[in-house]
């Protein structure tokens, strides 16, 4: 009878201790609340290098289930497409949310895509050099019909850019342990192209995105890639 009562007594301390140690855990501290407030269409110039704003086309909208999901994993969401004196366009979709813990990660385009009927090939991690660092991207070429679109995109988590996936989850985990909850971003750039050869399409993206980083300020610039690492 001791015994039982003994265990039950220590079965209830460590309930207690766990329940307190989870509380002591919990990210409850925003950064967004804490820093300036994102305002995408002013961290996004109109007009850079030798691009503009293509207001003749319209970016693919998603369906009402999946922007319902979006509105609730995001605060802000742009989507514009550019064109250069060649004729080329980029389509640039960004997406800031104050929230990126654990039930409010990232929408990743591979699930976007897939849920607006598109076929997802060729997915692969890369690393782009820009003049402000290394950037860790992830690639691939979501297919509809006719439609070619490789895609480049990257995620940022709090300061840092981050792969999708372990990485992502690792630095959530960092912030979480400090009791702070990070902010986060997902930029996306593609085109449209039906050249077999991807490579084109992807170099293209990569010189959209040097033009896009040298024409902001740093600050504009940590929001976008994070501080990124030589």
């Amino acid at each position: 009878m001791k015994k039982s009562l003994i265990t039950s007594i220590i079965l209830g301390i460590l309930m207690v201790s766990s329940g307190a140690l989870t509380m002591a855990l919990t990210p409850n501290v925003k950064i967004a609340d804490q820093q300036e407030m994102v305002d995408l269409e002013v961290l996004i110039p109109a007009h850079f290098g030798d691009w503009q704003i293509d207001k003749t086309i319209i970016p693919l909208q998603v369906d009402a289930e999946t922007q319902a999901q979006l509105d609730k994993i995001y605060n802000q969401t742009i989507s514009r497409t550019y064109t250069n004196t060649l004729g080329e366009r980029i389509m640039l979709s960004v997406a800031y949310g104050g929230d990126q813990s654990d039930n409010l990660a990232v929408h990743k385009p591979e699930v976007c895509y897939y849920a607006q009927g598109f076929e997802i090939m060729n997915i692969f991690a890369d690393e782009l050099l820009t003049n402000y660092g290394k950037l860790p991207i992830k690639r691939l070429l979501a297919v509809k019909g006719n439609r070619n679109e490789p895609i480049t995109y990257w995620v940022t988590v709090g300061n840092k850019a981050v792969l999708p996936g372990l990485d992502q989850k690792l630095q959530q985990l960092r912030y979480g342990l400090t009791g702070r909850v990070a902010d986060g971003m997902l930029v996306r750039v593609s085109s449209i192209d039906n050249d077999k050869d991807k490579a084109k399409a992807y170099q293209l993206q990569s010189i959209f995105i040097q033009d896009l980083l040298t024409a902001v300020d740093v600050m504009k610039r940590i929001r976008l890639i994070g501080a990124s690492e030589v």
